[in-house]
């Protein structure tokens, strides 16, 4: 009986022994497939804007800590390693492993890449991430990727609040006012204001005041009042128009070429997505909390003059931005699959957040 007891005894040892040989081994095994992965990613917009380019330095400033230094990642800014309308394209190829940026530049590309940036007289930042997160938002982004051949996987980083609308060297009383006037404007806003008699360009922001202060365009939109102000846009122009109708949110996106991302672990691929959600979460927070101030600054200190727009002027840009919501979807059959499914979506939100919020009190004098 002793026998037999020391007999198992020296035969469970002997699995444990096992057993921890073979985990140990698998440790080692997994260790040695876990590398670690600089993602070097150029940018569409400087880092030094607030809440327009700072984004992505939420990211890049914690990934090696959170990811132990199996991720890290180097940002680059516009222009460094490529131009910023060639970003998709290079991550694509493998040129670059990852760049940020914002899907409506690849409107040429795939016309219903603008849904995913930015929305005329769409969705406010927090109906956009219900739609995106937890409805057919991101599945339809990565289709739009998969299906045009480009060899990305796609991550939302950041998203901001409401844009202005535009600065104008003289008031706009009626849309005959905007007849003729040439205007930097991005995405499908740009769409609308053609609609308008509005000659656009979409300059890059670094050339925008140059252009205005010599001539070649007479107005400009761009971005949140803090970013326009760093720009000194209203030292050419005095007349600020909100709301930024054609921008109540807009969401910059996280490109890692695909065949980097499938050879991620599991933990890897895990961090990013975590990492990239809590940028979202801090760049809405961070654009909320600067934008007060600013526009403030800008009418006390600058002579900058605020205005609404007139319901005669909404009413006319959103006849406009209907019509070319008609001309995408009968024109490309992934527009109007993407146009359907948000306003599903859209029609359910707005029965909730009709009921479920306070209406927004007056400005303060």
């Amino acid at each position: 009986m002793f026998r037999s007891k020391i007999l198992v005894s020296l035969a469970l040892l002997t699995l444990v022994a096992l057993v921890g040989i073979s985990c140990t081994a698998e440790v080692v095994e997994v260790e040695k497939e876990v590398k670690s992965v600089e993602l070097k990613v150029p940018v569409a917009f400087g880092t030094h804007l607030p809440s327009l380019g700072d984004g992505i330095l939420y990211i890049s400033e914690r990934l090696e800590t959170i990811s132990d230094g199996s991720l890290t990642m180097t940002v680059h800014e516009p222009g460094e390693l490529v131009p910023a309308t060639e970003i998709l394209d290079a991550v694509s190829t493998g040129k670059i492993n990852a760049g940020y940026a914002t899907a409506g530049y690849w409107v040429g590309k795939m016309p219903a890449a603008p849904l995913f940036g930015a929305v005329p007289f769409g969705p406010d930042a927090a109906e956009y991430l219900a739609w995106l997160y937890y409805d057919d938002g991101m599945r339809l982004y990565q289709k739009m990727y998969d299906d045009a051949g480009y060899n990305v996987h796609v991550l939302l980083a950041a998203i901001i609040p409401p844009e202005t609308s535009g600065w104008f060297a003289n008031p706009i009383e009626s849309p005959d006012d905007l007849d003729g006037l040439r205007m930097r404007f991005y995405g499908l806003g740009a769409e609308v204001m053609q609609k308008l008699g509005v000659q656009t360009s979409l300059l890059p922001g670094g050339e925008i005041f140059a252009a205005l202060e010599k001539g070649a365009i007479d107005a400009t939109e761009y971005s949140l009042p803090a970013v326009d102000q760093r720009l000194g846009f209203h030292k050419l122009v005095k007349h600020n128009y909100y709301p930024g109708w054609h921008q109540q949110a807009t969401t910059f996106e996280l490109l890692i070429n695909k065949d980097v991302w499938n050879g991620l672990t599991d933990q890897q691929r895990m961090i990013l997505d975590v990492i990239t959600k809590a940028s979202v979460a801090d760049s809405f927070a961070h654009g909320e909390a600067i934008e007060g101030a600013e526009i403030r600054k800008n009418v006390t200190e600058y002579g900058v003059i605020n205005h609404y727009w007139s319901e005669e002027m909404l009413a006319a840009f959103k006849s406009a931005w209907l019509e070319v919501v008609e001309e995408n979807t009968a024109e490309d059959p992934f527009f109007a699959e993407v146009w359907a499914d948000f306003s599903a979506f859209d029609e359910e939100y707005k029965y909730w957040s009709s009921i479920g919020y306070l209406p927004r009190p007056p400005a303060p004098k």
